[in-house]
């Protein structure tokens, strides 16, 4: 019997067992992937966009090279953080329901070697929202060369590329992209960009579309994906062959809604939001609670780590001892 079982090891999830650490409980992370396995997806190279102050937890300090962390120091300090508090991770090990009884909780797991249960008083989801990307829908969505994950421009250089997105991460993309050499086609189904693009990107991604540098396809909708082109209904309301070597369908996140059914969360219908108590982050489930960004449903925008690392002061508050 597990004090806490904390599920995702990300950011969140470990200030949560810090939290919980700090007040005697020794907590147990459990993560399907990796140690900040979200981060581990992030852009090879990318800059955080806030500083390194806001993204510390436990006291521990953040330095880094520049004004704000890079993904690899990002790594490296949620890494040193794990060994300087003793805290127990244990990686690819993926929580695939949990059910609560009597006796406390059992968490049922998939692993390497096999299925597992392991049982705990207190179970914190800590999941995110990164492993699950928003599909497009489309057939060839699944073939090898297309992706939902921006990994790095270099391995496209000389290769034609169609972005589908238009938000921050397919901008980023495009440019990132172009630099390096590619031919970029750029694919969003709105009309324009949205508001939220970082407010420094629009210009620099309209100037190269209107130099013809990156093409783009405003108010259009995916048909299908191929090995060798992407088709489009293009604004005109005509089908379009968008040749390709690589595809990137940068179409944005979801928490995993299926896991918290299984556990016996209850959502609302429309924007997901769990029924969760925001003082104590107690979820309907006695004994199961949330953190993160998936404590809003749908709007995952709302929470970063620089107000999420605090949750789990909340869900730990009751727990008297430690330090």
């Amino acid at each position: 019997m597990e004090d806490a079982i904390i599920v995702g090891s990300g950011p969140v999830g470990l200030a949560c067992a810090v939290s919980a650490k700090r007040r005697g409980l020794d907590p147990l992370v459990l993560d399907q992937g990796s140690v900040c396995d979200s981060i581990v997806r992030y852009p090879i190279g990318m800059t955080f966009f806030t500083t390194p102050e806001r993204m510390e937890i436990g006291g521990h300090p953040l330095t880094c090279a520049g004004q704000k962390p890079t993904r690899e120091e990002g790594l490296k300090y949620y890494r040193g953080v794990v060994r300087s508090e003793g805290l127990r991770v244990r990686t690819y090990a993926k929580v695939a329901s949990a059910v609560r009884d009597e006796d406390g909780i059992e968490c049922r797991l998939e692993t390497r070697s096999g299925p597992e249960s392991i049982r705990c008083s207190r179970l914190v989801l800590a999941t995110g929202y990164y492993d699950h990307p928003n599909l497009v829908g489309v057939e060839g969505e699944d073939l090898p060369h297309v992706s939902h994950y921006f990994d790095e421009a270099h391995r496209s250089f000389g290769q034609r590329v169609v972005i589908i997105g238009g938000k921050n991460s397919a901008v980023e993309a495009a440019l990132e992209l172009y630099r390096a050499g590619a031919h970029v086609t750029l694919v969003n189904r709105h009309a324009e960009f949205r508001p939220t693009v970082k407010y420094w990107l629009v210009p620099d991604v309209e100037n190269r579309i209107a130099a013809g540098e990156i093409e783009a396809r405003f108010g259009a909708e995916i048909l299908g994906i191929t090995p060798a082109a992407v088709t489009i209904r293009n604004a005109d309301g005509q089908a379009e062959d968008l040749p390709c070597d690589r595809v990137y369908a940068l179409t944005g996140f979801h928490p995993d809604f299926d896991l918290f059914r299984r556990v016996g969360i209850e959502l609302d219908p429309d924007s997901c939001v769990p029924a969760i108590d925001m003082a104590t982050l107690e979820t309907n489930v006695p004994g199961v609670y949330m953190a993160g960004s998936i404590t809003h449903g749908h709007k995952t925008s709302e929470v970063f780590i620089e107000n999420g690392r605090f949750d789990g002061e909340k869900i730990f508050a009751d727990v008297v001892g430690g330090f």
